[in-house]
Parts: C-alpha cells; sequence; structure tokens
C-alpha cells in the first residue's frame, strides 16, 4: 500500500467539498466544510493549547488565515490561492508554503475592494489577530448577526 504524499493529499483537499484540512503526523486531524475564516477559528478552539506541527489545506489563504494558521502551529501551508501579505506573514514566521497563484490581496466577493479581514489583519501579530476576530465574532453572536 503507498502512503499518500501531501501533494496527492492536497489534490484530494481540492476535489472535496472541503474548505479546510489540518493534518499532524500524516493523519487528518480536522476538517472542515464551513467557509472564510469560521473552520480555522474552530480548529484552534477545539485544539487549542496542546497543538502539533500542523499542515494546513486551505481554499483561500489571506493574510488573516495565515495568522490564525501561524497560531494553530502550521508548519506547511498549501492553498491554491494566497495573497502576498499571507506570503509575507508565513516568510516571517518560516512557516513553509505551496500556493498555486498568488495575487496582491485578497478581495471581497464581487468587488475590487480588500476583504475586511486582509484589511484587519494587517500590521497584526497572529494572537493579537486571533483576540480581535474572537471579540468580533462574541459581539456577533451576543447580537445574533452572522459573521464575516
Amino acid at each position: 500500500m503507498k502512503l499518500a504524499t501531501m501533494p496527492d493529499l492536497f489534490d484530494e483537499f481540492m476535489q472535496s467539498g472541503d474548505s479546510l484540512r489540518v493534518y499532524a503526523c500524516g493523519k487528518l486531524l480536522f476538517s472542515s466544510l464551513s467557509d472564510r475564516l469560521l473552520p480555522l477559528m474552530e480548529y484552534i478552539g477545539e485544539f487549542s493549547p496542546c497543538f502539533q506541527p500542523a499542515t494546513i489545506m486551505d481554499k483561500l489563504a489571506g493574510n488573516a488565515a495565515a495568522l490564525l494558521a501561524i497560531k494553530a502551529n502550521c508548519r506547511i501551508f498549501y492553498s491554491p490561492l494566497a495573497s502576498e501579505h499571507a506570503v509575507a506573514t508565513l516568510r516571517r514566521h518560516d512557516v513553509e508554503y505551496h500556493f498555486s497563484k498568488i495575487i496582491p490581496y485578497i478581495k471581497k466577493p464581487d468587488s475590487k475592494d480588500m476583504c475586511p479581514m486582509e484589511k484587519l489583519s494587517l500590521n497584526k501579530k497572529p494572537e493579537e489577530f486571533y483576540q480581535a476576530i474572537r471579540s468580533m465574532l462574541g459581539e456577533h453572536q451576543e447580537t445574533g448577526i452572522e459573521g464575516s
């Protein structure tokens, strides 16, 4: 039986409906069908503070996702699409990355404007950004507003 390589697992991920997969020691640890940053927040909430070094596969890698991945002890990051901000953040934190396409920044859907989470994440450290998102999610849950 041939063991699957990470590129093989990434191909499988891209064919799936999953938006996020987290592997540790070559085993699938977490997967999610949710979109945006919610899967990374769920992973951090479920596995914190006992993170193993992880390989993360995400359908979209903006700076916000990069910061949360670093918080989750990501050592290797795969995505079909990433922002230049994410690349710079991952380099600064010595995270290996494999991106199919790199764009200047993540845009809002149907807009040329920068995604609000990409904008919020700029010039923040991983923990600082994580706390900002937790605070926002808490406010949205109290008011019944969905997170973006």
